[in-house]
Order: structure tokens, then sequence, then C-alpha cells
């Protein structure tokens, strides 16, 4: 089965080398492409769909980055070793960052215990940034959608 781009953006990278910055500009970006793709499967799915609205599809993608991001995605594409290791690799940078970082001691007891799977981390990088990628999402959507 064929991915949909949102998965696609944020989750087949050089996870290696990614950085804080280029993760929210990936997942912006990313966004901003789905919301846009998004008005146009919206068209044909209404024909079929009658009462479909854009709004729910876009919340529901909106909800998709959230589980990827925070690694609750429920994806079977991967097996599980391999999706396991793009989960870690993505937040590991920003983890050792975080880590390295003599000057903030709450952070380093609130991540002491975070990896290898990164998951308050990614609630924490969720939270700060989810209002970018929902005006991503939705700055192409027709100004009569309702959300």
């Amino acid at each position: 089965a064929c991915a949909p781009y949102r998965r696609l953006s944020l989750c087949d990278t050089n996870l290696e080398q990614i950085q804080l910055l280029i993760i929210i500009g990936r997942c912006v970006y990313g966004s901003q492409i789905e919301g846009e793709s998004l008005k146009g499967y919206h068209d044909k799915y209404k024909e079929t769909n009658p009462g479909s609205q854009l709004c729910t599809m876009l919340a529901r993608s909106f909800a998709d980055i959230g589980d990827i991001i925070r690694g609750k995605d429920l994806y079977r594409g991967y097996d599980d070793e391999e999706k396991n290791r793009r989960k870690q690799l993505q937040f590991s940078g920003i983890y050792m960052k975080k880590k390295k970082d003599n000057n903030n001691a709450a952070l380093k007891t609130r991540y002491e215990h975070d990896d290898p799977d990164y998951y308050q981390l990614r609630e924490d990088w969720w939270e700060l940034n989810r209002q970018q990628v929902w005006k991503a999402l939705t700055c192409g959507a027709p100004k009569d959608a309702e959300y």
C-alpha cells in the first residue's frame, strides 16, 4: 500500500542526521503539503460521500501527524524493528543535546529515563509545536471550512 504524504515526509528521511529545526521545518512543510493535497481528494470524495467535510479530513490528518511525532503511530507499513529504529533516531539528537546541557538540571531530570524511545521528549515537542503544524495544515483551506 502507498503511504500518505505526511508519513513519507515525516518518516522517510536520513534520521541519523536530522536536527531540531529540520524536524520543525519538515513537519510544518509536510503538513502544508498534506493540507493542500486534501483539498483535491476532498472534492473527489464528496462525490460519493456528500456529507464529508474538509475540516474532518484536516483534523484526522492532524491527529495522524501528532501520532507519528509522539511515537504512537499505528501504521503497519514497516516491520517492528525498522519502526522502532526510525522512532529512536529521529529524537536521539534532540535528547543528547538536552542531556548535555549543563545549565538546566530540570531538563536532565525530566528526560533522564526517556531513551531509547524518547516518548516524553516527543510529547513535549508536539505540545510546543502543534500550533505551527495546525496553521501549516490549514493555511490553504477554504475560508468557509469550519474547524
